[in-house]
């Protein structure tokens, strides 16, 4: 059966020459040969030195590949091992990074890694509810309004969202098609766009969004540092970058308890319910190449932000990373 209208109209971009893929949005940059971005690319120069694929040692150029088609190959299972990895407790960590955005009504987020759109989810969710107990609270202030004008009030209101939008920006192409089954499955028809983009060169213009979110995700670029600055570019004076990643865990006893289940439970939970072990093998291996919460909250005050601070979650296992463009 044909997908709805408003799910069918959703587009994306391709990276590699911008070309549009669907319809155009406002504020996604040119990168062809002679626009600013296009120089930028064209002149910078390809880098050849030794990065790591979890424990192994590749090229730069080849480590992108890589984890090309490590998510490639756990798109349709993603979601499952999730919750199997973590127990369900992934859940509860991407509600505290909603509780601690706490965005406001027309709030233009990007989250970027955003694959099958948990994060955009919960930020739309965050979002209706928010505006569902403010439309409550004026009804309720308003006691003598009769039956009919409350429902026509209901009636009117057009925009639950407040004029909130949140773009998911992935680089992988099967993240993002499981990612939009999922909002046309579960009903997510206004407020949501999804894009084909690097975290290392976002196709978008300067100073466009109120917040930035990556979750999961930043372990997994190439060069950190690089998303970091183009984070910071595309956020708007005020905006905030927020980052939900697994990190170092201070707690001893916790720690080896961790590693055990890591590397002799997880892989086997991806070779039994995804038929893929060396995918998450590469996902524990990744976790312990990651810097810490002290090394990664100095490379977000290197990339510009300002009153960085970070929370550890459940022993350290993942931290929640904010900093500010001021």
């Amino acid at each position: 059966m044909a997908a709805p209208r408003s799910c069918a109209l959703w587009g994306y971009y391709g990276l590699g020459s911008r070309e549009v893929r669907g319809c155009w949005l406002p504020g996604l940059r040119s990168s062809w040969p002679g626009s600013p971005l296009g120089a930028r690319l064209l002149s910078q120069e390809k880098r050849a030195t030794e990065t790591h694929f979890g424990f192994e040692t590749v090229s730069e150029e080849e480590k992108g590949g890589k984890v090309y088609q490590v998510f490639e190959s756990v798109a349709k299972k993603y979601d499952v091992m999730n919750d199997m990895m973590s127990l369900g407790i992934h859940r509860i960590w991407k509600d505290l990074l909603l509780w601690k955005m706490h965005p406001f009504p027309g709030t233009q987020l990007l989250d970027v890694a955003g694959g099958t759109g948990d994060i955009a989810f919960w930020f739309l969710n965050y979002v209706q509810e928010q505006h569902r107990i403010k439309q409550k609270g004026q009804l309720r202030a308003q006691q003598n309004l009769s039956w009919e004008e409350i429902a026509q009030k209901y009636q009117n209101e057009e925009d639950s969202l407040g004029g909130s939008h949140v773009m998911v920006c992935d680089i992988n192409k099967e993240m993002l098609k499981i990612g939009r089954q999922k909002a046309c499955a579960q009903g997510y028809k206004t407020g949501l766009a999804w894009i084909l983009g690097d975290a290392e060169e976002l196709p978008f213009d300067d100073d466009k969004f109120d917040v930035y979110t990556i979750a999961f995700g930043i372990r997994n670029v190439t060069h950190i540092d690089q998303a970091l600055q183009e984070a910071h570019r595309v956020l708007k004076p005020g905006g905030r970058f927020l980052c939900l990643e697994f990190s170092q865990v201070n707690n001893p006893l916790v720690s080896r308890l961790y590693d055990l289940y890591s590397f002799q439970v997880i892989p086997v939970l991806g070779e039994v319910i995804a038929g893929d072990w060396k995918s998450y093998q590469y996902l524990v291996e990744s976790i312990r190449q990651f810097p810490s919460q002290e090394e990664f909250k100095e490379m977000i005050e290197d990339a510009g932000f300002q009153k960085v601070t970070y929370e550890n979650l459940t022993s350290g296992i993942v931290a929640i990373h904010s900093g500010f463009k001021l």
